[in-house]
């Protein structure tokens, strides 16, 4: 009989174990998977040590801290962030990616967190001022692809020749290089990468435009995680949290931005 009560005992106790490493288990798994392509500088990129950093790499880790859960961050290339999310790889996508139409039919997005405009980038020998001085028949314009400069200049620039090439860099290398007449993307790399080359090309911006608007991309299944990321977007305007991440990464940006009259990224109203 004792040997019947102690075998009972045992199988308890180790049945309540199991069930506390289960417990502890679920708890250690709370990360927030991130999916950004670190390419966009400041906004997704990397410090000196290799590390994640930028705009969008504080601002998911607010959001990790925000649900309780630690962030983990994984470099993936452009064309496979909407995938990732889609087979379950990362739980959210942060990577200035703009809501669309055909990107909605795939994912979800959460409420705006910033706006974005588009520019040209054009080589100063092309002599292009203005939008229609592009679409012309002889005309290059590079575009990054599956961006939305991709998508404007095939609904917009018909009478010029589209290059879709899959790296931002080998698109300004075409234009600096006279390879193409203008690179259409958005205002604050236009502006940059004018700075950067500045003999060789102008910065040309496009007025009568619709902002294009940045959203969070969640799996359409986790509505749950949606509706935490509305409410956190919500908080972090409330709390100046974007005001805080512009003077670290954009501070002279804004004053540019603001001297030329340009809608800034984070000036967006909250519904």
């Amino acid at each position: 009989m004792k040997r019947v009560i102690a075998f009972i005992l045992g199988l308890t106790m180790l049945v309540a174990f199991a069930g506390c490493g289960k417990t502890n288990s679920a708890s250690d798994n709370k990360t927030l998977k991130v999916g950004m392509e670190l390419a966009y500088p400041p906004f997704e990129t990397k410090d000196a040590q290799g590390n994640p950093s930028g705009v969008s790499v504080d601002f998911a880790n607010a959001l990790g801290a925000y649900l309780g859960e630690k962030v983990e961050i994984q470099n993936i290339a452009w064309d496979g962030l909407i995938p990732a999310l889609q087979t379950g790889k990362v739980d959210a996508v942060i990577s200035s990616m703009t809501i669309t139409e055909a990107r909605q039919k795939e994912i979800s997005f959460s409420k705006p967190y910033a706006q974005a405009l588009l520019a040209l980038l054009t080589n100063t020998k092309s002599n292009i001022a203005s939008i229609d001085d592009l679409n012309r028949a002889g005309k290059t314009v590079v575009v990054k692809t599956g961006t939305t400069g991709d998508l404007y200049a095939q609904a917009n620039l018909k009478n010029a020749q589209i290059k879709s090439l899959a790296d931002e860099s080998a698109c300004v290398t075409e234009v600096v290089q006279g390879k193409a007449d203008a690179f259409i993307y958005d205002e604050l790399t236009i502006y940059k990468n004018q700075k950067a080359n500045p003999d060789t090309t102008t910065a040309v911006f496009i007025p009568g435009q619709t902002a294009e608007y940045w959203g969070v991309g969640i799996n359409k299944d986790n509505t749950d995680l949606l509706n935490k990321v509305n409410t956190f977007i919500d908080k972090f305007y409330a709390e100046k949290g974007f005001d805080s991440i512009t003077q670290k990464y954009l501070a002279d940006e804004k004053n540019v931005f603001d001297k030329l009259g340009f809608p800034w990224f984070f000036d967006i109203a909250q519904k």
